[in-house]
């Protein structure tokens, strides 16, 4: 492709920054955005080829961002970027479109390289893959969130004890 244009969209200014000037050093053309709503305009007037995604921001998700972007460029590659990483959500992302979902702070090269990746390649295995104990944490708190922060709800779902689910829950996630 050597349409180099690039829509990094993320609202915390000074990260957006510093990707913008590590991607542009990289030879991509870079748009950036601070909303989803700037994001969706920018992407309405100058449809990239390529996007960084944030998948939290103040007025939305990154994800809503990815059927204008399908819509106005099909071939688009999206990488989605977040800090509050979990399968649920990375699932989330790759089923909307996305080529990878990278935890941050996530490193440029890491970033350019999943853009740039061609082919059916499967990306390279992490340097550091989440623990069992991490993936299970991250499974509970899914299955929390989802029934909308209810201890019971949540625990008679997962087949767990009430208290034991208040204890994990009140642990912070276990290192990778």
């Amino acid at each position: 492709m050597t349409d180099k244009t690039l829509l990094i969209l993320d609202d915390d200014t000074p990260l957006r920054n510093r990707l913008r000037r590590a991607m542009e050093v990289r030879g991509f053309e870079v748009f950036d955005a601070g909303s989803v709503s700037d994001g969706i305009e920018l992407v309405r007037k100058t449809p990239p080829a390529y996007a960084i995604l944030d998948m939290k921001l103040e007025d939305g998700t990154g994800l809503s961002l990815v059927p204008e972007l399908r819509k106005k460029r099909a071939d688009c590659r999206i990488v989605m970027l977040t800090g509050f990483g979990n399968i649920a959500t990375a699932v989330a992302a790759v089923k909307a479109g996305a080529l990878d979902y990278l935890p941050k702070p996530a490193d440029p090269d890491q970033i350019s390289s999943a853009l740039l990746q061609t082919g059916g390649d499967m990306p390279p295995p992490p340097q550091d893959p989440m623990s069992a104990d991490r993936v299970r944490w991250e499974h509970i708190q899914r299955v929390y969130e989802q029934c909308g922060r209810n201890v019971s709800e949540t625990a008679r779902r997962l087949r767990m004890h009430r208290r034991t689910l208040q204890r994990i829950l009140s642990k912070h996630a276990p290192r990778d």
